[in-house]
């Protein structure tokens, strides 16, 4: 019986128990074995009967509820108990090769010991999330009767003589420890829950976010093996396969984590350090964060420093490894039989660890811990990081609502200042904090290094480690040198940008005057000069890599150059192999010192600049209005208590409304009703110490319609905002009757709408009531406009939505004021942009019939003094004090001064009217561009609907198989066009120089494990020989240098290549778009968004100049590491081979989950940021409207919920890495086991040298680091390379055909010398897909004649003027300009040679000279005389520099009238014989206009105008009228001949128009 439990020797009777039944030692191992068979055949029917029947009453998500007292101690009590169970049955294993024949009992019942430790917390967790706690008893018994047994084997050993310095002592005493923990922890939890032996077992409810089931982060909550592989995510990712992860999937943050949870505990934190002796002390921001979120940030240091030391066991154990692989027994077997006690042999503490198997299997299980602490640590971190950066943007925005007035107004805090600090500054305190644990761990990890080298190499480690040191400034040099070529790059696409976006919005004109090379090759400047900071960027980056890669080979060489030296041979392969592992763990934290470090210069930079703003000043409290500021202070002390008991209990939205709101008091009872807000010698200041209003006493009516009157700047606005509160009182009260102070609705002067529907931005926040909303809209007459908005009332406007135009805008605001149902409504100037018909429409139905109807008290501030006889009540205002107060009455009879002052300027007011009503009203105009922009767009969107539609469906009926295929291939052909557009002869370079480099790298390595074995070798043959330095070693040395030298310049060659070629792909592609985009058809800009061509030019190409490369070059790197690695492990012991293919088909499905759920959640971050940085800057814009409203808790609430989406996104994406890298890292650990197997399986074979071992069992370790690399670094490449694709799909688009079918040089030098067209059978449209807009138009116009072309919108009139240039697509008929087809002649030719002005008046910045000229041909005489003729001469002499005087992006700093006359000159300097004016006179006063007419008719007398007339009375002077309808024209003859006809359209016209 050779295989018997107590074995079989032949001079102990193993089964006698003569001694007593417990002396036998296989008696009491065999005894051990009772519980854990007692623990299977309990549990095991209890698992598999069906489980669930007794799920929990509540509803939550199952499998997640712990709810067990000492839960996560009890998982780390099992991890230990199985770890201790493999080093028994290790020992086990080792002490029964020293036996003659097999003892079973001493490696079995540690063989079960294991398995029912692993059923123990199966059945736990089982248990745990059913909540039937009754069962744990069975548990219980397990631990005590093992912990009984095991104490009995303790107490036998002591018996018998065996101590501590044998193993299995020490490893019983270890059981017997942790059994005795689990039987404290099993007591803890009846003791707690009371589930046996008390009579009322404890009740038990989840926590709250476990019923919610819209709360789907469940990191808190699941147990810990789920926590630490983060296995809840797998349902989520592998999803993410068959559709698209969108918000709803992610759900709703934990409370923990919300933005409103760490606000209140950072600003508790804040304020508790303003002691009541000192209020005025300013608070550390460096200590409230640390009070708030100190204690997470311990946690993760101690993850992370319990994951470096751990790190340190990988090249310990290799060098062990290599050492014991092939010495042979060193212990004769007499010394071991000396070891024997109770009839078997035990091994001492040290002899286990000299077992090359036991030692892998310990680098593996060291592997996997390190690496999941590794990323606890992360994890903690970033989560941290996640909650600083919410509390912090809360901070922000409460701060925000505070600002006083005057510091938006003076200029102390701007937009841009207040948007720096939501996009920059919080991420950088956050990217700070992810960064912060590395500032104490890198250190302890550099000192743990070096003594290890020194441990293992003597004095040479140390010069390696040198180099190491002393190359890291070089690196933070580069790296702050990095971050200034940066800044420099930032500044020079900030300005390409604006000169794209200026050239994009001026196209029309750009095309129609031929001027698009002129201007591109002005941005092409701009983007050289960018290139050339780029280059830089890409040099400094390649330097920074190349340190990265070369310092490991510096120092190598150095060290066993040194070594060489001093002790006059090489190492052996055990130190070497060590050493080299070692100098791979000390790059990483050097690399990344100076990372850290430059963020936290760049943290300390951000929290400066927080802390000014913090302190900067505030709007007082309301409580001045009625004298009783001491309520203030109370309330703010009964505050702080509430929150935290509030906190608990209820859900957080009842909390938000007694949050931080304004305190509302009673106030007391007034002596007058009748009065609404009462000003007593008020005198108030914007801040500056300058009073801007003084000695003010008004009140204002109650109900009745107060107006506000007097000169521009005369503080009427500054009135409105001092009863809000919005100014400083220096002096005096203002006081609000009873019930009105709540309530205002305010409408500022300057429009400030929300990025919202329109009717939301009407509503603002007010339940919506169908009838109401109707009368407001038709009051502020908005029905017409919201006709032509594509979705009507839910059509998205604001910043980012559709742009409309001033008076609409103000429009808009109005009608919010009237919509909330206020007692009180403020309106400041509604009528500055609105043209004369709509004002009186919404003076007469908005505020006299549908506010006053209200019986709603109204102060209204205007400039149209002929509304003064509406008002109830007049205040007259001049140089911040009141001039008079009263009815229209009171003044006739007291100031008549005053009043006949108003009557001569109501009557001037009026003649303007009259004029004004000739003209088509200026909201028309609006409309109609309104019109045109949708008009084209529209047609466009139809088509692309239809497709997607199409699309869908097909999606639908395929199965989910093809959309999953769809979504996970890697875009190789976008990867192709972007390499191809850098350059074949870069591409081939890079390829080359990398493939060598790695060989290169290989060589070196593998050099030295020849060399090192080689020692080992000659050491033994040599000692015979003599004692001097073997011959064989002369030549190792000079091959090392020249291979490392050969490894440090490819190092250098392939950093720079790859940057470089990123740097030429960028330049041709941004290129190649500018060309087409500028020489695009005139179509292409109306169907296309200006801000998706923009996006081309701007976030498209910053990832095309600045990330592609560095992501490119880290891919290809960590690839070929990987795939060198895995071809040395396989040569060296090909049995790994078979190992490779499961490891491989893992590797390939793990990351093609990982790209999709990755690039979904990806997105779902990006589009969650915009809308949150969004809501701040339209908060700080409207912030005086807010606060009239009283709506600041509401947007609160709406910032919160948009931090919240935005963090949950990102916490999903920073937990989906860490996903993918414990299963990447476990993968590596698991490669390091079968080649460490693998090699010594073959070594008992002896096939590898001891080097070649451990050079193979090196590259493993480094395949673990790389791994989550490669896919990290695909799905990156991944998401960026879509901005290639984006870029690629503008550069299909077809160009205009700038040729011609006649060259240049036969054109005639002055064409068109006189200035005849004929225009035969003309058919035009806009695009092949669209109805023609022209059809068979014939005309012909003689040399020197006025032509006017009238017509209804949409008639057709501006196509016949696209016409002339060729803009459009002319299909049929042809127009001839003096004898020559204009379709022949080359574009550039035709349109420099005619002139145009457009209805927009287009200027770009720059001087007025670059404006008139761009090409500069004229010389200054003839500018001066264009100008002359424009009417502008005297203006411009006025100009600081004259012709050479700034203008302004889009010639802000001129009125729209003058910008016109630029224009007019513009086309005057070009001495061209035809001039086509398109409704050029639209946005000119009658004036201007007047002027206008007379230049044309004197300075272009001899010259043929086209006039596209928008008021018709403009071209009763012309030679030739055409009237067009439809595409088509009707009337053709002179003015007067077709007035004659009574019915006809022109006579029509003019009627209307007198």
């Amino acid at each position: 019986m050779a295989f018997s439990f107590c074995g079989n020797d032949k001079n102990i009777s193993a089964y006698s128990v003569e001694n007593g039944v417990l002396n036998n030692g296989c008696f009491v191992d065999a005894l051990n074995l009772v519980p854990h068979v007692f623990l299977l055949f309990i549990t095991f029917p209890i698992l598999f009967i069906g489980w669930g029947s007794q799920s929990s009453k509540v509803q939550i998500h199952h499998n997640t509820w712990l709810h067990f007292p000492g839960h996560n101690m009890r998982w780390i009590l099992t991890f230990l108990l199985l770890f201790v169970h493999v080093c028994e049955f290790a020992e086990g294993i080792v002490s029964n090769k020293v036996m003659n024949t097999d003892h079973l009992h001493l490696f079995m019942p540690a063989f079960m010991g294991f398995i029912a430790a692993t059923t123990s917390v199966v059945y736990y967790h089982n248990i745990e999330t059913s909540n039937f706690p009754k069962l744990l008893l069975v548990l219980f018994i397990y631990w005590v009767l093992a912990f009984i047994t095991k104490s009995i084997k303790l107490w036998k050993f002591t018996e018998f003589g065996v101590g501590p310095q044998h193993l299995r002592f020490c490893i019983t005493a270890l059981l017997v420890i942790l059994y005795g923990l689990l039987m404290a922890v099993e007591v803890n939890v009846i003791r707690v829950r009371k589930y046996v032996f008390f009579a009322n077992p404890q009740k038990v409810k989840p926590p709250e976010d476990l019923q919610d089931l819209g709360v789907r982060f469940l990191q808190p909550f699941v147990n810990l093996l789920s926590k630490a592989t983060y296995w809840w995510m797998n349902p989520l990712i592998m999803g993410a396969h068959k559709r698209p992860i969108e918000l709803k999937k992610i759900g709703k943050l934990p409370i923990a984590m919300r933005a409103l949870t760490n606000y209140l505990r950072l600003k508790d934190a804040y304020e508790d350090q303003r002691t009541p002796e000192d209020r005025d002390q300013n608070p550390s921001i460096w200590r409230s964060m640390y009070r708030a979120f100190g204690r997470p940030i311990l946690l993760s240091s101690t993850f992370r420093y319990l994951a470096d030391l751990l790190g340190f066991a990988g090249p310990l154990c290799i060098s062990g490894i290599v050492k014991y692989l092939d010495v042979t027994e060193v212990v004769s077997s007499e010394d071991k039989k000396k070891e024997t006690y109770l009839g078997v042999y035990f091994m001492s503490s040290a002899e286990l660890l000299q077992n090359s198997s036991v030692l892998s299997v310990l680098l593996f299980l060291a592997l996997v811990l390190q690496r999941t602490f590794l990323q606890a640590s992360y994890y903690v971190t970033i989560e941290t990081g996640i909650n600083l950066r919410g509390a912090l943007l809360a901070m922000i925005y409460n701060k925000i609502l505070r600002l006083s007035t005057s510091n938006m107004s003076m200029g102390e805090m701007t937009l841009g200042q207040i948007n720096n600090l939501v996009a920059i500054e919080t991420n950088q305190l956050m990217w700070f904090l992810f960064l912060c644990p590395n500032l104490w761990a890198m250190p302890v990890q550099i000192v743990m290094g070096v003594i290890l080298l020194y441990y293992l190499l003597g004095w040479s480690a140390l010069v390696g480690a040198s180099v190491i040191v002393l190359l890291a400034p070089v690196q933070y040099l580069i790296a702050t040198k990095l971050a200034d070529t940066q800044k420099n790059t930032l500044e020079h696409s900030t300005d390409r940008l604006k000169k794209t976006t200026e050239i994009l919005k001026g196209i029309k004109l750009l095309k129609l005057y031929a001027w698009e090379d002129i201007f591109c090759g002005n941005v092409e400047d701009t983007r050289g000069k960018e290139l050339t900071s780029l280059k830089t960027f890409a040099f400094y980056t390649s330097m920074s890599i190349f340190m990265n890669a070369a310092i490991p080979i510096a120092a190598v060489l150095a060290t066993f150059v040194m070594h060489h030296f001093l002790n006059k041979s090489g190492p052996s392969p055990s130190e070497a192999f060590a050493a080299l592992a070692l100098f791979h763990i000390l790059v990483t934290p050097l690399f990344l010192l100076s990372t850290v470090v430059r963020f936290a210069v760049k943290a300390l930079v951000s929290v400066q600049k927080l802390g000014e703003f913090l302190q900067s000043d505030e709007i007082g409290d309301d409580s001045w209005r009625n004298g009783d500021i001491s309520v203030s202070l109370n309330a703010g002390k009964k505050h702080t208590g509430m929150t935290k008991a509030i906190n608990r209990k209820q859900p957080m939205r009842y909390q938000m409304d007694n949050y931080e709101q304004p305190i509302r008091r009673q106030m007391r009872p007034t002596e007058t009703e009748d009065v609404a807000v009462k000003v007593s010698n008020g005198s108030f200041t914007w801040g500056n110490n300058l009073l801007t209003l003084s000695d003010i006493n008004i009140r204002i009516p109650t109900g009745q319609l107060t107006m506000i009157v007097g000169q521009v700047g005369c503080g009427k606005s500054s009135l409105l905002l001092a009863m809000l509160g919005e100014m400083q009182a220096i002096d005096g009260v203002v006081h609000w009757s009873n019930k009105n102070r709540n309530s205002v609705a305010y409408a500022a002067q300057k429009s400030w709408l929300l990025n919202a529907t329109l009717e939301e931005n009407i509503t603002f926040g007010s339940p919506f009531n169908k009838q109401r909303y109707k009368a407001v809209i038709d009051a502020c007459s908005l029905q017409p406009d919201i006709d032509l908005l594509p979705f009507g009332d839910q059509t998205e406007i604001g910043e980012r939505g559709i742009n409309l135009s001033g008076g609409q805008r103000q429009r808009i605001c109005v009608a919010r004021a009237l919509y909330q149902n206020t007692n009180i409504v403020f309106l400041d100037d509604p009528f500055s942009a609105l043209d004369i018909h709509l004002s009186d429409h919404l003076m007469q139905e908005g505020i006299l019939k549908f506010l006053q109807d209200d019986k709603r008290t109204v102060v209204l501030v205007t400039h149209k003094l002929q509304y003064l006889i509406h008002a109830d009540w007049i205040i007259a205002m001049k140089d911040g004090s009141i001039l008079r107060e009263g009815t229209l009455k009171d003044i006739q009879t007291h100031d008549v001064e005053l009043y006949d002052h108003w009557k001569t300027l109501m009557n001037r007011q009026d003649q303007e009217l009259e004029k004004d009503t000739q003209q088509d009203s200026q909201t028309t105009l609006e409309r109609k561009t309104l019109r045109r922009a949708f008009y084209s767009r529209e047609a466009k969107n139809h088509v692309d609907d239809e497709d997607e539609e199409e699309v869908e469906e097909e999606d639908e009926e395929d199965d989910f198989s093809l959309i999953a295929n769809r979504r996970s291939k890697i875009p190789w052909k976008v990867c192709w066009c972007y390499l191809s557009s850098g350059g074949f002869f870069m591409v081939f370079l890079m390829v080359f120089s990398k493939l060598i480099k790695h060989s290169v790298i290989v060589a070196i390595d593998y050099w030295l494990a020849v060399w090192t074995s080689s020692k080992t070798d000659s050491a033994s043959l040599n000692e015979t020989l003599s004692s001097g330095i073997p011959e064989q070693d002369s030549h190792y040395l000079p091959v090392f240098i020249t291979l490392c030298a050969a490894g440090i310049t490819l190092c250098l060659i392939t950093s720079l290549t790859v940057e470089f070629l990123g740097l030429s792909a960028a330049t041709n592609l941004h290129h190649n778009l500018l060309n087409k985009i500028l020489h695009a058809p005139i179509r292409f800009f109306d169907v296309t968004p200006l801000g998706q061509i923009l996006n081309r030019f701007s976030a498209d190409t910053n990832i095309i100049d600045q990330h592609i490369p560095p992501t490119l070059e880290s891919l290809t790197r960590s690839t070929l590491l990987c795939l060198s690695a895995i071809g040395v492990i396989s040569s060296i012991t090909p049995a790994f081979l078979i190992a490779l293919i499961p490891l491989s088909v893992a590797f390939y499905f793990i990351q093609k989950y990982f790209r999709v759920a990755s690039k979904d959640l990806q997105d779902l971050d990006d589009s969650t940021q915009l809308p949150l940085l969004c809501h701040f800057s339209e908060t700080a814009e409207g912030l005086t409207t807010i606060r009239a409203f009283r709506h600041e808790a509401r947007f609160k609430q709406r910032m919160l919920e948009l931090t919240d989406t935005n963090n949950t996104a990102y916490l999903f994406l920073s937990a989906a890495n860490r996903w993918l890298e414990v299963r990447t890292d476990y993968l590596g650990a698991v490669i390091v086991l079968t080649a460490a197997t693998a090699s010594i399986w073959s070594s008992q074979y002896g096939l590898p040298a001891g080097g070649l071992v451990g050079l193979g069992l090196t590259y493993a370790l480094t395949v673990s680091n790389y791994l989550n690399w490669v896919v990290r670094n695909l799905a990156d490449l991944e998401v960026q390379m879509a901005a290639v694709t984006k870029v690629n799909s503008f550069l299909g688009t077809e160009s205009e055909n700038y040729e011609g079918s006649m060259e240049a040089s036969q054109v005639p030098q002055d064409w068109p010398q006189d200035g005849e067209i004929k225009i035969q059978g003309l058919c035009v449209r806009y695009d092949p897909l669209l109805k023609p807009v022209l059809k068979h138009v014939n005309a012909y116009i003689k040399p020197g004649q006025k032509v006017g072309i009238c017509g209804r919108t949409g008639s057709g009139k501006s196509s016949l003027s696209l016409a002339f240039f060729n803009m459009v697509d002319i299909f049929e008929g042809k127009i001839i300009i003096d004898g020559i087809d204009i379709y022949k002649l080359p574009l550039h030719t035709l349109r420099s040679r005619l002139s145009i002005i457009l209805q927009d008046p287009v200027l770009f910045s720059g001087s007025i000279r670059f404006n008139l000229d761009p090409e500069r041909e004229c010389s200054d005489d003839r500018l001066w005389e264009a100008l002359e003729i424009a009417q502008l001469k005297n203006m411009v002499k006025s100009l600081p520099g004259g012709l050479d005087a700034v203008v302004t992006e889009g010639g802000e700093n001129f009125s729209v009238g003058q910008r016109q006359l630029f224009c007019l000159a513009r086309a005057f300097v070009r001495k061209s014989s035809i001039l086509i004016m398109d409704e050029a006179t639209a946005s000119i006063d009658m004036a201007t206009e007047n002027i206008l007419q007379k230049v044309v008719m004197t300075a272009f007398a001899d010259r043929t105008v086209v006039t596209i007339a928008h008021r018709v009375h403009t071209i009763l002077t012309a030679d030739l009228v055409i009237v067009m309808k439809r595409g088509n024209i009707v009337e053709y003859d002179k003015p007067k001949t077709l007035l004659e006809q009574e019915d006809g359209m022109f006579a029509s016209f003019v009627r209307a128009d007198m």
